[in-house]
């Protein structure tokens, strides 16, 4: 179990996440592996729980939090449509799969459309 300790009167501050003192008054970052998968990138449209409006969810993309807000962010004005980034996932206003998955494509990723 991780120490509660935040302060010490023979260190100063401690770092939460490491347990050693903080240094220049930052934090160390803690260190978010890439999600494991196929290597295969799945774009699918649902409207399952959102009253009919559709959204174009990408899914399997290997890559770590502050990369997928990036790729996120060029998605979204590649399509000149709103999102989110949910657990990992993609979500874009719309129907775009056709376009995101050309767009991907020129990124280097391998993509499959899924669903119906």
């Amino acid at each position: 179990m991780p120490s509660r300790r935040v302060y010490s009167t023979e260190q100063g501050r401690i770092c939460p996440l490491c347990n050693k003192p903080i240094h220049g008054g930052t934090r160390c970052q803690p260190k978010t592996p890439a999600p494991n998968g196929d290597g295969i990138v799945r774009l699918r449209r649902e409207t399952k729980g959102r009253k009919g409006a559709g959204v174009t969810l990408i899914d399997g993309l290997p890559l770590v939090d502050a990369e997928l807000k990036i790729l996120a962010k060029k998605i979204k004005q590649h399509c000149s449509s709103g999102g989110a980034i949910k657990t990992g996932i993609i979500e874009i206003q719309g129907d775009h799969r056709t376009a995101i998955k050309s767009l991907l494509e020129q990124k280097g990723f391998t993509v499959k459309l899924a669903g119906g």
